[in-house]
Formats: C-alpha cells, structure tokens, sequence
C-alpha cells in the first residue's frame, strides 16, 4: 500500500483508461457471454438454453463456408502480407536517390490511409470488364475477351487477398525500412572486408536483423486477419458472396439482418477462441518472446 501511495498520481492518471475498457471493453464481453446462453429478445423475458446457440453456430453449414473462406484467405494474408513488404522495403533501400525513395515511401503508404469503401471501389474501378485499367493491359497482350474478376467466383478470393495486401504493404514496408535504417553500418563494413557482395550483405546482415521486426509483422496480420469486415462489405457482391463471406460477415448476417442476437454472439465468440488459439499457436511458432 505504501508504494501505492507513493505513486499515488500515476495510478489516477490510468483511472480514466481502466474505466474506459471496463466500460466499453469488458462490460460488453461480459454481457455477450450472458447472451450466447440465451434466447435473446429485445423485449420479455431472455431464458438461458445452455449450449444451444453454440450447437446451431456449429451444425450451419454456412458458418463452415465462412470459416473456410476466413482460412483461406486469411492464409494468403498471412503469406504475401509476410512476403510482398519485406521484397519491397529491401529493394527501395538499394534505392540511392534520396527524393525517389521519399516519394516512393510516401505512393506505398498513401493506401494504408484510405478507408475499405474508397479502396474497394478503386479495385472495383481498376478490374471493371469495360473501363479497367487490367482488362486494358491485357486486352494489349492479347486477351480478347474481358474478364470480370468482381463476379468471377474463380478470383473473387484473389482479389480479397492482393487488395488486403496491396492497402497495408506500406505500412509494413515503413516498419522494416525503420529497422533497416537503424542496423549498426560496422556490421556492413566488416561484411564488406570479408569480402561480401551487396546480395551477401542483403542476406547475411539486413535480413537477419529484420527478424524480431518480421515477428512483430506476422503477429499483427494474424490478429486482424480474423477480423476481416470492412472489405467484403466494401467488395462482395452477390456473384461471389459464397466465397469470400468470412466470420464476421456471417456474425453481421446472423445478428443485424436475421436479428438472432443469441445465435450471433455464440459465432463471435466462437471467433474470439479461434483468434486466441492461432495467436498463441503462432508466438510459440515463432518464439515471440524470444529476442
């Protein structure tokens, strides 16, 4: 207690944030755990039925293709948005020109800026069968017929994927670019005495000291790849709706169009288990807290 005392003006200063996640964080999740055991209703009586708004959740054959779709997608995420930022920060470092690096950090960026309904319709814009700027380029290489990719069943998970990717790319680029910027440049001099060309030093220095900055990346993707709402709202259309409705989708659909409120809460948490599984599956993985 007397340390407490003692420090007494730090522990008010964090009063207004406890309250703030008591309040809108934790009082929530309380309450939607009470109402995944309930018959929910707006008005009357809310009985609790147990398990059975997580018996329904697991024998829908359309939460199994939303979790599916989450898995599949999700799982490109996961790769190209591990791949594409470190391929790109690693190549604009080579850049030497300091004005062409600046402006091309500053267009990779820019899209991370932008919300899901602005980015979804320049994809929907650039990949439209009439006016795209891709079915353009490919009609130049030959391609007679348009392709529409935002109804093709075929490349609606493609799309999901290499927008997602393509929207925060920067931001991840910013991260390794930051991490490479502060690498002690002794480590490139010895290197470059033992004999080391540019790719030795990419591989042998740059890219070891990017690995607590790429855990760090692959931690992030994993926690907001399940959480993916904003962009197939944003993207989805009826054509392809089958494949590309993820978990939060199928909550949205359950809980705000059928208003089976109980039904919807028993599937958001059902997300919640998933995402903290991977998460501590992926940090053992990865051996997060290892530095």
């Amino acid at each position: 207690m007397k340390a407490v005392w003692k420090f007494r003006s730090l522990y008010l200063l964090m009063l207004p944030i406890l309250a703030w996640f008591c309040l809108f964080s934790y009082y929530p999740m309380a309450r939607g755990i009470i109402i995944s055991f309930q018959e929910y209703r707006l008005i009357g009586n809310r009985p609790f039925i147990g398990f059975k708004n997580y018996m329904t959740v697991l024998n829908d054959s359309s939460f199994w293709d939303a979790f599916t779709n989450t898995f599949v997608i999700g799982s490109g995420i996961l790769v190209l948005g591990f791949v594409m930022p470190i391929v790109l920060a690693l190549s604009l470092n080579e850049v030497f020109q300091t004005w062409f690096k600046k402006l091309a950090q500053t267009i990779v960026y820019i899209p991370h800026l932008f919300s899901w309904i602005v980015v979804g319709g320049m994809w929907i814009m650039m990949l439209s069968p009439d006016t795209g700027i891709v079915n353009q380029l490919l009609h130049l290489f030959g391609t007679s017929k348009p392709i529409n990719f935002m109804t093709d069943s075929t490349s609606a998970r493609w799309v999901m994927i290499l927008s997602y990717v393509w929207k925060d790319m920067g931001y991840f680029c910013i991260l390794y670019l930051a991490t490479i910027v502060s690498i002690n440049p002794a480590l490139y001099e010895a290197a470059r005495i033992d004999g080391a060309n540019r790719w030795d030093m990419v591989r042998f220095v740059t890219v070891p000291q990017l690995f607590n900055t790429m855990k760090v990346v692959v931690m992030l993707n994993v926690l907001n790849v399940l959480k993916i709402f904003e962009q197939v709202v944003a993207m989805r259309n009826g054509a392809v709706a089958k494949k590309v409705d993820v978990l939060m989708m199928y909550t949205y659909q359950k809980g705000i169009l059928e208003f089976k409120i109980g039904v919807a809460t028993a599937g958001g948490f059902i997300l919640i288990i998933t995402t903290l599984i991977i998460v501590f599956a992926v940090r053992l993985i990865i051996r997060y807290d290892e530095g």
